[in-house]
């Protein structure tokens, strides 16, 4: 049995036989190489147990959520929790707890961690692929055994497991990026990243402002990552369609036929756990199909509310305020290598990454934000200059609308994106345009 296993069993025995509750157990390890002027500079490694704690007693409702490091502090937490769920109002719009699932748990990732001389190794690699310029940046590794159960007999568990490197190559005046992530460090090859950083970085130098405007774009995995989880949150979101937050149509061909959106966690190239916080197993959802809006993410709440059921897409953050959101997300990779994205624009930009993205209108999913670490100017087909960082003030879900998506690649990969990294599977994709809209000042 595991730590988390024996935490969950012995949390649930904590708690009064009137009150229903459902616990999660997180025992996570984790360790994080941080490199600058291309040196390490900083190693460290965690270690720790993340308990979250659901109450009900007559519609009373109360979550709680700690650290634990000791039997003791466990009777603290559990005792809090249940003073809290005593003194809490009534929850009219409480679904229940999971009820127990058929079948055993889903199978999930082998849980392997990598040592300090693992991390230090994919470093080296992303240093020495240009060791004329100046590098910084990170390797991480984490990795949990989770645990989820509840008084009426439900009970999940699963490990999970992934590792990032991300980092920047500088010539002194220009910088560019580069980032992968995997289940396992075996995933990831930090020399092509440290590559693809050191290339952009070359590239930037003698970065010139640009007119403001629309332009054609190719957008790096990093960018259309950002886009498909911004459309994942705000649009493919049941509690925002159900609140008209939302543009999302059933049915209606709201995109680009190139354009398709899949939410897997059963996919061997996802990395995370594959039930959600409320216990219940994440289904494979198709949003976007032949460019049709085809399903929503659904957590209990809004299941209870629309008289259907959980997807298994409830997260901690969100549960309550935000609804359910898709976090394994596969953009559907297209046949063109970038060059050839790149050689079909006639004049646009070339954009690496997004950074800072903010929406400001969830129903159009209108956002700003800028670009960073590599933004160059296309002219007939070809790069020929870099571009000082720009702010751009643009519809997400307008930009790969009928008819915008021209071209989409064959280079899908895990990405970053706005969320953080490991959450979207994303190709480079060229779209007839991209509103830009200020400086990286304003």
């Amino acid at each position: 049995m595991t730590v988390s296993s024996e935490l969950a069993d012995r949390v649930l025995e904590l708690v009064p036989d009137r009150m229903g509750a459902a616990v999660t157990v997180s025992h996570e390890r984790s360790g994080l190489t941080r490199f600058a002027n291309s040196s390490i500079h900083q190693n460290v490694a965690e270690e720790g147990t993340t308990v979250t704690l659901t109450l009900e007693v007559e519609g009373q409702v109360a979550h709680a959520t700690g650290k634990v490091s000791s039997a003791d502090a466990l009777e603290r937490f559990a005792a809090d929790a249940v003073e809290a769920v005593r003194v809490a109002p009534t929850n009219e719009q409480w679904p229940g707890f999971t009820p127990p699932a058929d079948g055993p748990s889903s199978p999930e990732f082998e849980t392997v961690e990598a040592s300090p001389a693992a991390r230090a190794a994919q470093v080296r690699a992303f240093v020495d692929a240009a060791p004329d310029l100046r590098a910084a940046g990170y390797c991480e590794t984490r990795a949990a055994d989770v645990v989820h159960a509840n008084t009426l007999g439900h009970r999940v568990s699963g490990a999970s497991s992934v590792a990032i490197i991300d980092g920047i190559h500088q010539t002194g005046e220009s910088a560019g990026s580069g980032h992968a992530a995997g289940a396992v460090i075996g995933d990831l090859d930090g020399g092509s990243v440290g590559a693809l950083a050191a290339e952009r970085a070359r590239m930037g130098v003698g970065a010139k402002d640009l007119a403001l405007g629309e332009y054609e774009v190719v957008l790096a995995p990093e960018a259309v990552a950002t886009i498909a989880i911004i459309l994942g949150a705000y649009g493919f979101n049941a509690k925002a369609v159900a609140e008209r937050q939302s543009f999302v149509k059933i049915g209606d061909r709201q995109f680009d036929e190139r354009f398709g959106l899949v939410d897997d966690a059963h996919d061997p190239r996802a990395v995370g756990l594959r039930f959600d916080q409320e216990g219940t197993p994440k289904r494979r959802l198709v949003l976007v199909d032949d460019g049709v809006s085809r399903s929503l993410a659904v957590d209990r709440r809004q299941a209870s509310t629309l008289g259907t059921e959980s997807t298994g897409h409830a997260v901690s953050f969100f549960a309550t305020y935000f609804g359910a959101v898709p976090t394994n997300l596969f953009v559907t990779p297209g046949d063109q290598a970038v060059e050839e994205l790149i050689g079909g624009v006639e004049r646009g930009l070339y954009v690496s990454t997004f950074n800072y993205v903010r929406i400001l209108d969830p129903r159009s999913t209108v956002g700003t934000g800028l670009t960073r670490n590599g933004t160059f100017l296309i002219e007939n087909g070809e790069i020929v200059s870099s571009v000082s960082n720009l702010r751009f003030t643009q519809s997400f879900a307008g930009a790969v609308a009928p008819g915008r998506v021209l071209g989409v690649g064959s280079d899908a990969r895990l990405a970053d994106s706005e969320f953080g990294p490991g959450l979207v599977h994303a190709p480079s994709m060229r779209l007839a345009g991209w509103r830009f809209t200020g400086g990286a000042a304003g």
